[in-house]
């Protein structure tokens, strides 16, 4: 098993250099409208955008103080053999959410449409065929609503290169709209800028690269007191301890990949593929090591059994499972991330993820249940006083986990127009901090010291830890009859090279 954990990272890597990503700039390459109603529509994008500050220092291109939604080469291209006449126009409509029923319109009360209809122009509150939009109530020039035509005969119709200045923050959203039905094989091409006062990072995105910062800190002040353990204490690692190395250098390197692609992010508009891919790869490999860990550990692996036995294919085809379906979720949640709206696919590709978390609970508090049962039957007092604290620990995580759960649920069901962007980023953050909570709790209980070895497996263990546990219950030790308990000779206390007494140390072993 510690040949497993020092070799994972390169078996992974090795399979994920081919995948490509999309940058915060909004390209469109040949995207055809899709009919919505009446309409015919190609989303844009949308993303969180703060108000342009008048007063900014910065003297950097990326932050500079202006916000805005500049379109840059827009056209749109229609077959040669439908160009024999001309067109209504193709709009595009930048919106704040809040101001969404400024778009549309419906006539009696009737279903809503987005194009006017000949009811609505007999109502005198639009012209047919045009994209229907009304003034806010808060901003007079908003929705921003420009268009373009066909003439006959031409092939390509393109909008103004324009830069829409953001003077309030809100959720934006842009969408290419046209009425015409004959122009149902009109492609979009050319790209939108779409940037923050400080930079080009999504508003979402933004506090991320703050957030990375500090948690890069974090692991590299837990790395130098383990390190410093382990360098001190090198002789008295066991497997355990090296699997728990692992996890922190992973850590490392995930915190610092995830601020330096964020950062890269923010200054060009362009997301760093090569170091997003990496951040997303080093993060699944540390999640998945982290868990067969926690596993091994509820199973007693290098504490009180030297190997897991028959049950390592079993674990080693879950850990892989999990770093697949991990995988494939993150790679689809940051690589190619444009916009700050989630799809419904990535909500598809959490299932098996979610299945997986859930079949590694279960199975880590039946493993515990079986070691806790069989430490307190041998009287292996110094490993069940640790057993029983890492237990706790992960009781708690669970809780927690659940709860946040409950409320990520709650803030997502009612946030349907990403209305509460904002604080969206609390949530990946939240896992991140607890993970990492988790992984110090690991650290303090097995942490390389002098005595090590008391918390290692030690040969006078019983063989029944080889023995694969089904039951979830915990299991009342049986009574020790006296023929079974071992009389230890009275001894007077041994004195140590440091005058005190070690007696109690070697009782301990004796137990053990």
């Amino acid at each position: 098993m510690s040949r497993f954990c020092d070799s994972l990272p390169v078996l992974a890597l090795l399979s994920l250099l081919f995948f490509y990503s999309e940058a915060s700039v909004h390209f469109y390459r040949g995207d055809k409208f899709v009919g919505k109603g009446n309409a015919f529509v190609v989303h844009g994008g949308s993303e969180g955008i703060y108000s342009s500050l008048s007063n900014q220092n910065d003297s950097s291109i990326a932050a500079n103080g202006d916000a805005y939604i500049r379109f840059e080469r827009i056209i749109f291209r229609r077959n040669s053999e439908f160009t024999n006449f001309r067109s209504g126009s193709v709009y595009a409509v930048i919106f704040e959410v809040e101001d969404r029923e400024s778009i549309g319109g419906s006539a009696y009360g009737g279903q809503r449409a987005v194009c006017c209809t000949s009811d609505l122009a007999k109502l005198g509150v639009c012209t047919e065929g045009q994209v229907i939009h009304r003034p806010s109530t808060i901003n007079p020039d908003w929705p921003q609503v420009f268009g373009v035509s066909f003439n006959m005969d031409d092939e390509v119709a393109s909008l103004p290169s324009i830069s829409i200045q953001i003077t309030k923050t809100g959720m934006y959203n842009l969408y290419f709209i046209h009425c015409d039905p004959r122009l149902k094989e009109v492609i979009v091409e050319g790209k939108t800028i779409w940037k923050n006062p400080s930079g080009y990072l999504p508003g979402r995105m933004a506090p991320l690269k703050n957030f990375f910062g500090f948690m890069s800190l974090a692991f590299v002040l837990l790395g130098v007191f383990w390190f410093s353990q382990y360098a001190r204490f090198w002789r008295d690692v066991f497997p355990l301890q090296n699997c728990i190395t692992l996890v922190i250098t992973l850590g490392m390197f995930e915190m610092a990949l995830w601020y330096f692609d964020y950062a890269e992010f923010n200054e060009t508009g362009v997301r760093p593929t090569g170091i997003t891919i990496w951040a997303v790869t080093f993060g699944t490999i540390k999640r998945t090591v982290a868990r067969l860990i926690i596993l091994m550990v509820s199973m007693g692996y290098g504490v009180v059994r030297p190997t897991l036995g028959g049950l390592t294919t079993k674990v080693l085809m879950l850990g892989a499972t999990f770093f697949l379906a991990s995988e494939v979720l993150e790679l689809v949640e940051n690589a190619g991330a444009i916009s700050d709206l989630s799809g419904k696919a990535r909500l598809f590709l959490v299932l098996p993820v979610a299945v997986l978390d859930a079949f590694f609970i279960l199975w880590i508090f039946k493993s515990l249940s079986a070691t806790l049962s069989k430490l307190q039957a041998r009287r292996m007092m110094v490993k069940l006083d640790i057993y029983r604290k890492f237990t706790n620990a992960l009781a708690v995580a669970v809780i927690v986990s659940v709860g946040w759960l409950c409320y990520e649920l709650h803030f997502k069901s009612n946030d349907v127009y990403n209305e509460r962007w904002q604080k969206a980023w609390i949530i990946p953050a939240f896992w991140q901090v607890l993970s990492f909570s988790l992984l110090c709790v690991i650290c303090a209980l097995w942490a390389p010291s002098q005595n090590s070895t008391r918390y290692s497996y030690s040969e006078d263990a019983s063989d029944e830890f080889d023995r694969d546990e089904t039951s979830l219950t915990l299991i009342k030790p049986s009574p020790i009859s006296s023929k079974d308990v071992r009389s230890v000779p009275d001894a007077r206390p041994v004195q140590g090279s440091n005058g005190f007494s070690s007696g109690g140390d070697l009782e301990e072993e004796k137990t053990e």
